[in-house]
Parts: C-alpha cells; sequence; structure tokens
C-alpha cells in the first residue's frame, strides 16, 4: 500500500493521480495531508508535490473522454469533502484508462459511478440553495456583506451567479465552517483567505443605519402579512429548512 500524501487542493489531486501511474503504484491511496492518519505502519509514503502541468494533462485527457461536464461533475465530488472523494476520482481515471472513448460517468450499474451521481445531486441542491438564501446586509463601509456556513464547499459553484447577479455593488460572501470567502470590488471577484478565523461577534454593530431600517421593516411586512389560519409549518420547513433559517432576518 502506498499513501500519496497531497495539499488538499484541485491540482494537487490531479497531480497525485498522474503520480499514481507515473510510478505503476497498484495499491494506493490518495489522502490530503489535513486529514492523513497513519494506520497501516507498513504503508509507504509519497509526497506529493502540486504541479499544474500534471494536473493539467491528466485533465486533458479525461475531458476527451468524458467532456468538460464529467469534468465538471468530478469537480463536484471533490467539493462535497466526502471521505471518498479521493477514492473514487481515482477510481474514475482509472476506468477510463481501462476503457478508453467510453463516457464510463454514464455506467450507474458502476456502484462509484452511482455514488458520484448521487453526490453531485446533493451538492447542486446545496449550490441552489445558496444562491436563493444567501442575504446581504449592508455594513458602514458600503460593502454588502453575508455569512453562509453551508454542508459543501460551494462558493466556487456559486461565485458566477452572485457576480453576474450584483455588478453595481460591492459584497462579500464568507463560509464560515471553512474560514475563507469571495470579495466583489466592482472590478475583480476574488477568493480571500484571511490569516485566523474572521471576528464576526458583534459584527452587527457594524451595520450601516439603512440595513438597520431595512430588516425592522422587513420583519414588520412578514408579521403583517402572516396568516395564522393558513399556517403550515410542515410545508414551509420542506421548501427552507430551518437550517437556513439563520440566514434569513424574517426568521430572527
Amino acid at each position: 500500500m502506498t499513501n500519496l500524501l497531497y495539499d488538499g487542493s484541485f491540482d494537487g489531486l490531479f497531480t497525485a493521480i498522474f503520480e499514481v501511474f507515473e510510478y505503476h503504484y497498484r495499491d494506493a491511496e490518495i489522502v490530503s495531508r489535513q486529514k492523513f492518519h497513519q494506520e497501516n505502519i507498513f504503508a509507504e509514503i509519497h509526497e506529493v508535490i502540486t504541479q499544474p502541468e500534471k494536473s493539467e494533462r491528466v485533465l486533458h485527457k479525461l475531458e476527451q473522454d468524458i467532456g468538460k461536464r464529467g469534468i465538471h461533475q468530478l469537480l463536484k465530488v471533490f467539493l462535497s469533502e466526502d471521505p471518498e472523494s479521493e477514492r473514487l476520482t481515482l477510481s474514475v481515471v482509472r476506468k477510463l484508462v481501462n476503457q478508453p472513448g467510453i463516457n464510463i460517468l454514464e455506467n450507474f450499474a458502476d456502484p462509484d459511478i452511482l455514488k458520484i451521481s448521487k453526490i453531485c445531486k446533493s451538492v447542486d441542491r446545496e449550490r441552489h440553495r445558496m444562491t436563493a438564501f444567501v442575504r446581504f446586509e449592508k455594513m458602514q463601509d458600503g460593502i454588502f456583506f453575508s455569512q453562509i456556513d453551508p454542508d459543501f464547499n460551494v462558493l466556487p459553484l456559486i461565485r458566477k451567479h452572485f457576480k453576474d447577479r450584483y455588478q453595481d455593488q460591492k459584497w462579500m460572501i464568507y463560509d464560515l465552517r471553512r474560514n475563507y470567502g469571495i470579495l466583489y470590488d466592482l472590478e475583480n471577484c476574488d477568493f480571500f483567505y484571511p490569516d485566523g478565523q474572521l471576528d464576526l461577534n458583534h459584527y452587527q454593530q457594524k451595520f450601516h443605519d439603512d440595513e438597520k431600517n431595512y430588516q425592522v421593516l422587513w420583519q414588520r411586512y412578514f408579521t403583517k402579512t402572516n396568516i395564522v389560519e393558513r399556517k403550515n409549518l410542515k410545508l414551509h420547513v420542506q421548501h427552507v429548512p430551518k437550517r437556513y433559517w439563520k440566514y434569513l432576518t424574517e426568521k430572527w
């Protein structure tokens, strides 16, 4: 058994896959350094240094067989942070090597392919909900800020949506769980990685006065328009799960 340790990046993963074939590892496991715990003391450790040129070679070859849509599916598997994401991706590449020219991602009789399909559906569902439930709050410096805590690492999947939709205002979306975010300054829309966890205690004190007034107005609107006799909490939770309520001003 050989454990290939990579840096946890998408390019790092495909560099590791390239080296599985480069060094002819038959019994290999790809593991992020942050998650690695050596259980087999006899396993060989192979340190992977991320090399974009190796990653690109693998991705280019994959695109010939599974297309850009297939690459996007593998990206979703990676962003799902599923414990088996590395194994599933390596499994796809091995199957494509053994069956060149065939889009094996359409073979749902294969248990690995079926699991990939289920993961992609779950990630797509979370991505859609984030575009629906993200709530921006105007801060004193004029930036519209939103904090999220998604089940999957969907920030890379929603960046284009918000960039296209809110081009005329500065905004920031911050992932509490993964400690990074997206910042749009009217020109660039880039990821940012703070040195430490952002201190969001009492951040409401930095709200713009317009934001405070808007929140009061919004809460009053929902209170006044609510019809108690037509309340259907079961249906409501079905469309707006409780774990998203913390984002919604009307639920405070």
